[in-house]
């Protein structure tokens, strides 16, 4: 399911933000966008996020916002040295009779007079700040996707009650296709001319041998197991917790459901049946459409 977080970390003049981004996936995947101070925990980051994502295309964006009191303690002038430097050039002046034009500029041509030292150092111990700052946002992220979650559950759950409701009423129809069935090959041998009564050996095997292969009661029951389980894992998954995610759980039970269905349809021969489930295979589309949002 799609998903949004964000948080933000102050500390030493140091400020993290952290940005994820989810999109559905039928695996968990992750683009890293992290600035080069913090390469060295881009393992670390990657397992932190499928700890709590199990499938998505997740992106995580990690900004460094460096103060300025941290830039301007890294530019550090040698006053000692500068002075030296005027001090030599003015006296090297009135011995030649030179015109003291000394500049402020003029001292930036002086080599090591002004210096920058590397803020990588205090980069490199941003490390944890980061990761903290990305546990926050995982909390923002997880709780828009249990409120996602909810209102999924709910949908897939007035489904799987359209479904069941479709299931009975295949049931209910499916010990009467025999007699339709022995009523329309009365009706058929009767037109074509050939008289039977309905006590005959004949017609008794054909309707029997028909009700053997039209019997669906195997795949009602297991197709009602499914189902059952179904609700069973919808109603135990915790959005807030991956631990078990049961999205590939669902799928396989869709599919399997989706098996007995069409053996079902195929078996029947009915068109009672078979208009049910038509309805049946388009109700369980819409569930799978669902479930590809759960974890």
């Amino acid at each position: 399911m799609t998903g949004h977080g964000r948080a933000e970390v102050a500390a030493g003049g140091i400020k993290v933000a952290v940005e994820l981004r989810a999109v559905n996936h039928r695996q968990f995947e992750a683009r890293l966008d992290l600035p080069p101070a913090l390469a060295a925990i881009e393992a670390d980051v990657r397992a932190r996020l499928h700890e709590r994502i199990a499938r998505g295309y997740v992106t995580c964006r990690v900004q460094l916002d460096v103060s300025a009191a941290i830039r301007r303690e890294a530019v550090c002038v040698d006053y000692d040295l500068a002075a030296a430097f005027v001090g030599r050039l003015r006296q090297a002046g009135r011995k030649l009779g030179l015109k003291d034009d000394l500049t402020v500029s003029a001292l930036l041509n002086m080599p090591g007079l002004v210096t920058s030292t590397d803020i990588s150092a205090k980069l490199d111990k941003v490390g944890p700040q980061a990761m903290k700052c990305l546990d926050q946002a995982l909390k923002s992220f997880v709780a828009m996707r249990a409120v996602e979650g909810r209102e999924l559950e709910r949908d897939i759950q007035a489904r799987l009650r359209v479904l069941v409701g479709l299931i009975d009423k295949i049931a209910g129809r499916a010990p009467e296709v025999a007699g339709t069935y022995r009523q329309a090959l009365l009706a058929r041998l009767q037109k074509a001319g050939v008289p039977l009564s309905q006590g005959d050996d004949r017609l008794i095997r054909e309707v029997a041998l028909f009700a053997d292969r039209s019997d669906i009661t195997e795949e009602a029951t297991r197709l009602r197991s499914h189902l059952k389980q179904v609700r069973e894992h919808l109603t135990s998954a915790t959005p807030v917790a991956v631990a078990t995610p049961v999205g590939r759980t669902l799928d396989f039970l869709l599919q399997e459901m989706f098996r007995e269905i069409n053996t079902i349809g195929s078996k029947a021969n009915d068109t009672a049946i078979t208009g049910m489930v038509v309805k049946a295979k388009a109700e369980l589309e819409r569930i799978r459409e669902q479930v590809q949002n759960v974890e």
